[in-house]
C-alpha cells in the first residue's frame, strides 16, 4: 500500500522599513523588510509547515519556538532542512511542494526560477518537483495596500508500507 499524504502552509509577514527582502531563500534588493523572529522568509515558512502538515508532524512554531532566542534572525532554510530530514526519518519520500506568493511588489515571475533552484539546493528535491508563482489581491487588504507578504504552500509526501 502506498500511504500518500497532502500538507498546507501559510505565512504572513509585515513590511518595515529596510532594503532587503528574503523570499524563498533568495536575497531581494527591496525597499522595505519583512518584519519577523527569523529571517521572516514567508515562502519557506510556508512550504516548512506544508510539510510539517503532511506528515503530521505540528507546525513551525512547533519545532523552532519564536518565544526561544536561538532562533533570532535564524535563516529559514534551518527550518526547511529539518522538516525535510524529519519526513526522511518516519520514511516519507518528498514528491512535490507548490508555493504561492501574495504580493502587489516585489514582483516574482522575474524571480521564480532563482527561487525554484534555491528551493531545490535547500531541500534535495529535484527543481521540476517546485512550483513557485505569485499572485497580487487586486489591491485589497494588507497585500493590496503593500503593507507585507503573505505565502501559501501545499506538499505531498509518500510511503510505501
Amino acid at each position: 500500500m502506498i500511504d500518500v499524504r497532502l500538507g498546507n502552509g501559510f505565512d504572513v509577514h509585515a513590511f518595515i522599513e529596510g532594503n532587503e527582502i528574503t523570499l524563498c531563500g533568495v536575497s531581494i534588493p527591496f525597499s522595505k523588510k519583512l518584519l519577523g523572529h527569523s529571517d521572516a522568509d514567508v515562502g519557506l515558512h510556508a512550504i516548512t509547515d506544508a510539510i510539517y502538515g503532511a506528515i503530521a508532524a505540528g507546525d513551525i512554531g512547533t519545532h523552532f519556538p519564536p518565544s526561544d532566542p536561538k532562533w533570532k534572525n535564524a535563516s529559514s532554510d534551518i527550518f526547511l532542512k529539518h522538516a525535510v530530514q524529519l519526513a526522511g526519518k518516519l520514511g516519507y519520500r518528498i514528491n512535490n511542494v507548490d508555493c504561492t506568493i501574495i504580493c502587489e511588489q516585489p514582483k516574482i515571475g522575474p524571480l521564480s526560477e532563482r527561487m525554484r533552484a534555491s528551493i531545490s539546493r535547500i531541500m534535495g528535491l529535484e527543481k521540476n518537483r517546485i512550483s513557485v508563482k505569485a499572485t497580487t489581491s487586486e489591491k485589497l487588504g494588507f497585500t493590496g495596500r503593500e503593507e507585507g507578504i503573505a505565502s501559501l504552500a501545499t506538499a505531498t509526501v509518500s510511503k510505501v508500507e
